[in-house]
């Protein structure tokens, strides 16, 4: 596994972290913080905007999971794509517990 691939199989699992709350919101009618609310991630979007941006999200992560090799039957590929779910999961969980109150 090269480097490259490596981080291309994280950033699949980033992408596919970011895809599953906007596309959730987004086909519940719900709004949600997106890049393109004002303010940027803080301010909330329509539920379509957000499903727009979970497609786009899940566009990148179907590439990146090509280049990144995560299918080819290894598992480290798989437990890199994991960890970068993993990761931007933890995260988004601590920034956005706050969202209906400000």
């Amino acid at each position: 596994m090269t480097i490259g691939s490596a981080v291309a199989a994280f950033f699949a699992g980033m992408f596919l972290a970011n895809f599953v709350p906007h596309f959730v919101k987004g086909i519940c009618g719900d709004r949600f913080p997106t890049p393109f609310a004002k303010p940027p991630g803080k301010g909330l979007s329509s539920a379509t905007v957000n499903v727009a941006w979970s497609l786009v999200n899940l566009i990148a992560a179907f590439f990146l999971f090509r280049i990144g090799r995560v299918g080819s039957g290894e598992l480290a590929p798989v437990g890199i794509c994991f960890a970068g779910a993993a990761l931007l999961s933890l995260q988004m969980s601590s920034h956005f517990q706050h969202k209906d109150k400000e």
